[in-house]
């Protein structure tokens, strides 16, 4: 996608004006801002949300939020476990295999993590007005807990976030088959992140430089599972649940720190070893460090955590890491559009990652300014 001049100056004047920011916290947020904007391509959009806000736009000059449910929300489509009886959800891939919502319920997350009421209106391509408590009360509808499905925790972390967002500690899930108490899948959420984390767990636990990556646990879920990190440990914001999971939510904030670490000597490695994978080493290492960053400011402010002195230094650690990747990148010209425009091409799912890990690293260098 080529944006010509006036729609990057539209862009630019539509975006809220930050403090001043360092010259790769600033690369990265026009790399949102710019590439995040393709109106064909909602799974975008919605990371420039994530990563500028609720009023981002798309480079039509349309609202990001309006164009993704006019233009991609569908009727009877089912966004949650085969069921039939949904009213409204999104296709996951548009048939040229643009994202539209790869994750189940991640734009409705979306839209509610931007702060948006669930009086917003918006209109759809069918004619309809619909609110986005509508589209809340259709992913309640559409829910199904399948807790030993381990395809079912991969995915359910978008999911989470909605129903917890819009659920009290002691409520239930108004789902088509009936209700379904959040606490016990808030309960089984924690148990499974905990199996999945366990492996990291044993090797802190050891003193262990690192644990592999080998596309278990919690690497088996996307972007590493730090999605699924963020809705479990978002629902201890409540002070009951915070009460009864206890030192519990305390060890999976000690896994994430120890993740920083154990990750980051392994793209170090793979970087000596692998040297004609910069680019998409590159690209992961924006990936982790961005996530990590959001995940810990989510905590914050989710939570109410504050880093001890240590957790804070291991916090500049990411932010230093992640500044050293984007200049690299910079030096490479991946950012520019002929390479932008070129990669979509060659290495799409790269082109993609570039686009969507920019805006969470935004996202998480906000959280932390």
């Amino acid at each position: 996608m080529l944006l010509g001049s006036l729609t990057v100056i539209v862009l630019l004047a539509a975006a809220p004006k930050p403090a001043k920011l360092s010259p790769t916290h600033q690369a990265l947020r026009d790399q949102c801002l710019v590439w995040a904007a393709d109106p064909k391509n909602p799974w975008a959009m919605a990371h420039g949300i994530t990563g500028l806000g609720p009023s981002f736009l798309a480079a039509d000059g349309r609202r990001a939020d309006k164009v993704m449910v006019h233009d991609f929300l569908l009727r009877g489509r089912v966004p949650d476990a085969g069921v039939e009886k949904t009213l409204f959800g999104f296709a996951k891939y548009a048939p040229d295999k643009t994202p539209i919502e790869p994750h189940t319920n991640l734009i409705t997350k979306t839209l509610l993590k931007a702060g948006l009421p669930l009086s917003t209106r918006y209109d759809t391509s069918w004619g309809a007005s619909l609110t986005l408590g509508e589209l809340v009360r259709s992913v309640a509808r559409s829910y199904r807990h399948v807790p030993t499905s381990e395809p079912y925790w991969r995915d359910v972390g978008w999911t989470l976030d909605v129903l917890t967002a819009t659920t009290k500690p002691g409520g239930s899930i108004a789902t088509d088959e009936g209700p379904v108490p959040i606490d016990q899948v808030m309960d089984d959420a924690l148990t499974a992140l905990e199996a999945a984390t366990g492996e990291l767990k044993a090797g802190m636990n050891k003193g262990l430089p690192q644990v592999d990556k080998r596309k278990q646990g919690i690497y088996a879920h996307p972007c590493g599972g730090l999605h699924f990190v963020q809705a479990v440990l978002g629902w201890a914001a409540n002070s009951s649940v915070r009460k009864r999971w206890g030192t519990r939510v305390d060890k999976q904030i000690d896994i994430l720190f120890y993740r920083l670490g154990s990750e980051g000597k392994q793209y170090d490695a793979a970087r000596q070893q692998l040297p004609q994978y910069k680019v998409e080493l590159l690209t992961q290492q924006v990936k982790f460090y961005g996530h990590f960053l959001e995940t810990t400011a989510r905590l914050k402010t989710d939570l109410g955590w504050k880093p001890n002195e240590l957790q804070l230094r291991h916090i500049n650690s990411a932010k230093a890491s992640l500044d050293a990747t984007v200049r690299e990148l910079l030096e490479l010209k991946l950012f520019e559009a002929a390479s932008m425009s070129a990669l979509k091409i060659s290495k799409p799912q790269v082109s993609l990652d570039l686009i969507g890990d920019s805006c969470h690293a935004t996202h998480g260098l906000d959280g932390w300014q």
